[in-house]
């Protein structure tokens, strides 16, 4: 399926070439890495532009909404490795850099994106990546953009890599240690413990999944319902704040409210600094937001 239209030229001269200017998604985590007071909001491109099931990718508008294109997809029996609030887009959860839940299986959210068509800050349309799984594209500037927050383009349209829906999904949970549920499963697709109690999301062939099932439940763990996670989130640092669940593998912890800015060395700093200075110049997109202020 493919539309040909003029959307992303349309965004490109909303964006414009001056004054201060960010894109407005489902603004579901709109306070991450701090305001973009004062700065222009547009939007972007909403819609399934192009779904390619042989070849494992979709092109899509980055206003489009996370829901909306895992609907699509499952006709399809495919997904993208991404998730996020009700309401965000997918422009919006690559720009936070968010990995999945399930990123154990599916991978981290910068494998999920392929290709971005983007206007930058001297208001020109210009593509990073390309349409395949393996491409060779020079710098891959598609792992800058995702977590960037959109200080370095603005992102209009994506082409992202999609995977099979799993035939089988299954949590359990029981006050086992995590190390135990690690060396008696194969790729688990995500892994939580809250101190005591240690969840598994088991996905895959149904013979496979049973079998595992079978395995878990001789060491104490029976089936449960997916754990509401806080909305928060913070770095292992080795202990747990209280209502803390941490993801095992990640180093990401949900928590009760966002801990403070990740420590990066100083060399990042200048390093991300410099990116910035370099793609704009004048500070003109989302002014006043921080990639660094923010946990991963």
């Amino acid at each position: 399926m493919t539309v040909g239209d003029g959307r992303m030229e349309a965004f490109r001269s909303e964006v414009g070439d001056s004054g201060a200017v960010c894109v407005r998604g489902g603004a579901t985590r709109w306070g991450v890495g701090g305001g973009s007071a004062g700065a222009r909001e547009v939007s972007a491109p909403v819609g399934i532009m192009a779904l390619e099931p042989a070849e494992m990718t979709v092109m899509v508008g980055a206003g489009t909404t996370l829901t909306e294109l895992a609907g699509e997809l499952a006709v399809h029996g495919l997904e993208v490795g991404m998730d996020g609030p009700q309401g965000s887009t997918v422009g919006g959860a690559l720009a936070v850099g968010r990995s999945a839940l399930r990123r154990r299986r599916v991978g981290q959210i910068a494998d999920v994106l392929l290709q971005a068509d983007c206007v930058g800050a001297d208001g020109v349309a210009f593509t990073a990546g390309g349409p395949t799984v393996k491409n060779v594209t020079g710098y891959d500037l598609c792992r800058l953009l995702v977590g960037s927050l959109g200080t370095l383009a603005l992102v209009g349209r994506v082409i992202l890599r999609t995977r099979p829906v799993p035939v089988c999904s299954v949590w359990l949970a029981g006050e086992v240690e995590p190390d135990l549920v690690l060396e008696a499963t194969y790729r688990p697709a995500s892994v939580l413990w809250d101190g005591a109690r240690t969840s598994v999301l088991l996905e895959g062939h149904g013979a496979d999944v049973d079998q595992m099932v079978e395995t878990l439940a001789r060491l104490g763990l029976a089936a449960a319902e997916p754990p509401v996670l806080a909305p928060g989130r913070g770095r292992w640092s080795g202990l747990l704040p209280d209502g803390g669940v941490l993801e095992v593998g990640a180093g990401v912890v949900h928590q009760p409210d966002d801990s403070g800015p990740p420590i990066v060395s100083e060399g990042v700093l200048n390093l991300a600094a410099r990116m910035r200075a370099s793609f704009d110049p004048s500070g003109r997109l989302n002014p006043g937001r921080d990639p660094y202020s923010r946990a991963a």
